[in-house]
């Protein structure tokens, strides 16, 4: 999966779909074993690419996939399982 796609923005999104819960972005890094540095890095790329939202609750910035966002991640989910 490496040779066509980058794969911490990949796991990240990945992850970002299928978690159940709210989701914010050291809950994120943890779950997926990657600094929160790389991790908020992504997230803003992904937010100025219209992925994600942030919705703020309290302190707590959640995660929340927009409909572009769940688009790709279906199709990507799609293409990891043909690996």
């Amino acid at each position: 999966m490496n040779v066509f796609f980058k794969e911490k923005p990949t796991k990240m999104l990945l992850t970002i779909s299928q978690t159940k819960t709210a989701l914010y972005a050291a809950a994120l890094a943890k779950k997926i074993k990657l600094a929160y540095a790389d991790v908020n890095d992504i997230l803003h790329q992904f937010e100025d690419a219209g992925i994600i939202l942030f919705e703020k609750h309290g302190r707590l910035q959640l995660i929340v996939l927009t409909e572009k966002g769940k688009k790709i991640a279906e199709e990507l989910e799609k293409v990891v399982q043909n690996f």
